[in-house]
Order: structure tokens, then sequence, then C-alpha cells
């Protein structure tokens, strides 16, 4: 007995808040672009999706659109494309080092199972309506909008998405955790960038991503700081003597050098002077000069008398 989808997981109230999108339409047969039996996925992530024993034999016993999306929002706990540790790229050259989504392998995750799992379900535009609109996880929504990345076509891409690029809900998108982004981050990502996480979504013709560009930047136009105004104030006309700096650049190297040495010559004499300054007063007290040195006591020690000659001639004249 074939199972019908036809209005599963739809929200009618839906159309009313995406006016002019492309959810909008009649037709409830979604096509798919590229490549039809491996939905455009890396060679190697999908070679370890179809050997993996959750694949073939967990996933395998799920029939129904409801039971897929039941079991994502009980095992999906990130958005990548490997199980964290897993996938071993170290000391690996050339097509095996990890570069553009060509790597050794390893333990594929649970969300690219369940996605590859949705493409085999062939899914309505009113299931995939159903799944970017779920209220239960954001990860189901997260599974819908990379279910379109991989199988619609780059000009309806926009249409999609536009409708979400201010969705505040967030989710851990790492293996292991650590990196929180918003469903409005991950849509963007998705459309500007083709790396996701060692692995690369199909390419968007240049065309096609220039007018995304274009609606982007006049969907979120740059904002642009304003100057503050320059309050043009009087100039006041400074003396040499008050403001020294602001003719200091009118000299020369020439003036300004001569001018420093000058001003160090005076520093100097000051200093001198000040140092060597005797007053009146310390010449007659009986206390002794700071100013006087050993030289000048040596002196008066031995200094000659007009009457008797030298100290020590005295001496050794009344010894005798």
């Amino acid at each position: 007995m074939e199972v019908s989808y036809e209005n599963e997981g739809y929200d009618n109230d839906y159309q009313s808040k995406s006016k002019g999108s492309i959810l909008t339409r009649k037709n409830n047969t979604m096509p798919i672009w590229g490549n039809e039996r491996t939905m455009n996925l890396n060679t190697l992530i999908l070679t370890n999706i179809q050997s993996s024993h959750y694949f073939k034999v967990n996933l395998y016993e799920l029939k129904t659109y409801h039971e897929v999306i039941d079991e994502i929002y009980y095992k999906v706990q990130h958005l990548e494309p490997w199980e964290k540790g897993s996938r071993k790229t170290s000391g690996q050259t050339g097509m095996c080092g990890g570069v553009r989504g060509v790597g050794a392998g390893g333990i594929v995750s649970t969300a690219f199972c369940l996605l590859y799992k949705l493409f085999t379900l062939k899914l309505t535009r009113k299931q995939v309506t159903g799944l970017i609109t779920h209220c239960d996880s954001p990860y189901i929504r997260a599974l819908g909008f990379m279910y379109i990345r991989y199988t619609q076509p780059p000009g309806d891409l926009w249409d999609w998405y536009e409708s979400f690029l201010d969705d505040e809900e967030e989710m851990d998108v790492r293996a292991g955790g650590g990196q929180v982004m918003t469903i409005g981050n991950i849509l963007k990502s998705f459309l500007f960038k083709l790396e996701w996480y060692s692995t690369l979504f199909p390419r968007i013709p240049v065309p096609i991503q220039q007018q995304m560009e274009k609606k982007m930047s006049e969907k979120y136009p740059p904002v642009v700081e304003e100057t503050p105004r320059r309050i043009n104030l009087p100039e006041k006309n400074f003396s040499r003597d008050r403001d020294d700096h602001r003719n200091r650049g009118d000299l020369s190297d020439t003036s300004r050098s001569r001018e420093r040495i000058e001003r160090r010559e005076r520093s100097h004499r000051d200093y001198r002077d000040r140092d060597y300054e005797r007053k009146p007063s310390n010449a007659n007290s009986r206390e002794r000069s700071p100013y006087v040195s050993r030289r000048d006591d040596y002196k008066k020690s031995s200094s000659r008398s007009p009457k008797y000659g030298s100290s020590r001639r005295r001496d050794r004249d009344d010894y005798k």
C-alpha cells in the first residue's frame, strides 16, 4: 500500500507569513536539482552513510515522515557531518589532507544520516514547509533548511530563506558543543559560504550569487556612522612668551639648537652661582661655613706669619 504524504506536516497558517514566497505555489511536487541519486552530497560522506549500521538497520525501519521527525528530535545534537574525534586527518597531505571536504573519513553523524533518509522519502513542498516551521526542535528546522540547500535550484534559495533570515532561535552546531548559532546566521552561512565543517555545499552560479548579495544589501543596508560636527572656534592670537610651543614650529632647527644650548648654559650658571654663594653673616660667626673646603683649612694651618714665620718654625724655636 502506498503511503501518501500529501498533507502531512503542513502548517496552513504559514502562507500568510510568507508573502510572495515560493512556498505559496500550488504545485506540491518539489524538483530535485543536481544529482538525483547522491543528493549532491560529498562522495566520502555518502559512502559512509550507506555503509553505516545506523542507516542500514535503525533508519531502515522508519517508513513514515513523522517517524523520521521523531528520530531527529531524539537523536540529533549537532549539524556536523562527522562525529567528534572520529575523523583523523593529521599527518596527511594532498587529497587526503582534509582540504575541501576530502579526508580519511570516520563515523558519519546522525544528522547527515537522517538528512539522507529524508531524501529517500522524496518530500513534498508541504512536508518541507512543515520541517522548517516545526516548533519542537531547532534541529528539525535546520535539517529542513539543509535539505533545501542540497536539493533545490540555486535560484529558489532566496525565496525559501528570506522569511527566516531574522530568526533568533539558537542551537549548538558543533560536534561536542561550543558554537551556538541562530537560525538566521546559519541561513546566511548556507547562502554565502560554500564550506560547512569539512564538507561542501553545491556551488551557486555567479550571477545568482550576485543577485542574492544585492538583495541582502538592500534588506540589510550598511550602517554608516555619522561623524561629529566640528565647531569652528575663533582663533586666539597668543604671544611668543605665553604660547612658546606654537611659535616653536616656526623656528628652524639651528635656532632650536641654539636656544637649547643657551638655556642649558643659563641653568648651569645659575646652579654654580647658587652653590658658591657665601653670605656675609657666616664670616663673623663661630660656626664653620659649609662652603669652606678642606684645602682652605690646610692653607690656613700652614700659613706664614709676618712676625714669627711659619707655625712649624715657631714651634721648633720654642723647643730649643
